[in-house]
């Protein structure tokens, strides 16, 4: 079958760049981008992914890991064990 659907969205110019850097890297053009995500879309028949608003904590979180805030690093998994106790 042909493929001559068209689909146009407007966004943020930041946005789009950042997305089709990121498609770039990973070998997608964004028609083969949005063609994946409409198979998805068939296939789970709905949104492929869960769509939920987070909890105040949750949102703090993000917010503060966003700015750089309160983050931790280990240089393994097993230091990662080990802090967590695990």
């Amino acid at each position: 079958m042909a493929k001559t659907a068209m689909i146009r969205a407007r966004m943020e110019p930041s946005l789009k760049e950042n997305v089709e850097s990121i498609f770039n890297k990973i070998g997608l053009s964004t028609t083969e981008a949005i063609t994946l995500f409409y198979q998805q879309v068939v296939m789970s028949r709905g949104i492929p992914f869960e769509l939920k608003i987070p909890n105040e904590v949750t949102l703090e979180t993000i917010i503060k890991s966003n700015n750089g805030e309160e983050l931790h690093q280990v240089n393994n998994v097993e230091e990662l064990f080990e802090e967590l106790e695990l």
